[in-house]
Parts: structure tokens; sequence; C-alpha cells
């Protein structure tokens, strides 16, 4: 028998906004500027990985904004100008496939952190689930922090199109891999072009080794 679940009730954009800015409202209550670091781009098969550093005062926050895997890309594309226009600090960089292939790619993932940090002048940072930083100033680091504080998703909307806009230029340059669909992820689409067109220079060298090795 069949019995009516009751249904949950859908958050309102403004239960949403509390929900996701309550760390940092408890520091913005100590007078602490916050900023969030997050990274796009650690299991690609080419391109680069791509962080970003944003910090938004409490008074300009946009609401919509979530962790980018849960946005589309519509909307992610709509909420970046107004995050730029409205972040006291925004910051992005970009780490690329030579040295993700030299020093790998959570080491490159740490430099590009700490790279678009560095003149972050504020309080504390929050970053999702990486230690080990060498920062400005003191850091959180949160796991599913993306989704839970809205700095740290909001650095992962800045990365994602950064990102995103990124790869669909270099699909320009190199239309056979689909990188403008794929974003340079493993998908059958590319890993078929790579077999048959090998890999270009954006591709990860250390990503890819053993697809190359199953060629007949």
């Amino acid at each position: 028998m069949q019995t009516d679940r009751p249904r949950k009730k859908r958050e309102t954009p403004g239960e949403k906004l509390h929900r996701l800015t309550e760390i940092e409202r408890a520091l913005w209550a100590e007078g602490r500027a916050v900023a969030g670091i997050d990274e796009v781009g650690r299991g690609p098969l080419a391109g680069p990985v791509v962080t970003a550093c944003v910090c938004i005062p409490p008074e300009k926050l946009i609401a919509g904004v979530d962790d980018s895997k849960k946005l589309s890309e519509k909307r992610r594309e709509a909420l970046f100008p107004l995050l730029m226009a409205a972040a006291d600090y925004a910051e992005t960089c970009f780490i690329g496939p030579e040295v993700i292939d030299k020093i790998n790619i959570l080491n490159a993932t740490k430099r590009a952190m700490e790279t678009c940090a560095a003149g972050f002048g504020g309080d504390i940072l929050l970053i999702d689930a990486v230690e080990g930083l060498r920062l400005p100033c003191p850091a959180r680091a949160l796991v599913h922090g993306d989704a839970l504080s809205y700095m740290i998703g909001a650095a992962s909307i800045v990365a994602k199109v950064t990102r995103d806009r990124y790869m669909v230029g270099l699909d320009e340059k190199y239309p056979m891999y689909g990188f403008a669909r794929n974003k340079g992820y493993g998908t059958a689409e590319h890993i078929a072009a790579l077999k048959q067109y090998g890999p270009c220079p954006a591709h990860r060298r250390s990503f890819i080794r053993g697809i190359l090795e199953k060629q007949p």
C-alpha cells in the first residue's frame, strides 16, 4: 500500500542565503573580512586547473549563489558579472598542464590557491577541503565547503566560469577534441579523438599516459 510522504519544504532564496552565510555571519559579527577559495579542473585530461579567491561584503551579497556544480551553465554565467561587480576582492589563477605534470595536480592546486589569495588583505579565508597552504591570513578548511559556505560557493562559480570560457577558446585552436563541450574532461568523444589525433599541448601527459598505452 502506497502512502503519501510529506513533501520536503522547498527552500526559499532568503532561507538558502541565510543557510549558506551561517559561517560568514559569525565571522562578520566579530568584525572579520572573509574570503572563500575554490578550484575547478582537478580531474580533466586537458587544460589548466583554475582557482579563485573571492570576498564579497555582507551588504553586497548576491542571491542564488551555490556550489557551481549545482547550477546550470546559464545561471553561472548570469551570476558571474554580478559577483565580480560586488566583490571587494576577486582573483583567479591558472596552472597549466606542463606544471601539473611536473609537480602533480594536488601541488598545482595548492600553488594556484596560494597565488590567487596572495593579495587578500582581510582576516580569514575559507577553503574547500585543502589544508597546508601558505596564505596571507588564517584559514579554515571545510569539507564540501562549496555547499556550506557562501564565499566558497562564489569562488567556485568564478573559477568555473573562468575555466569554461578558457576551454571554449581552446576549442577554436584544437577543434578535434570537443573542448567547448567536454571542457577537457575524459568523455567518450574526447578519448576517441585523443586516440585518433594524439595529444595536443593542452593535454596533461601524466593524465593520459594510460589511455595512449592502450592503443593497438
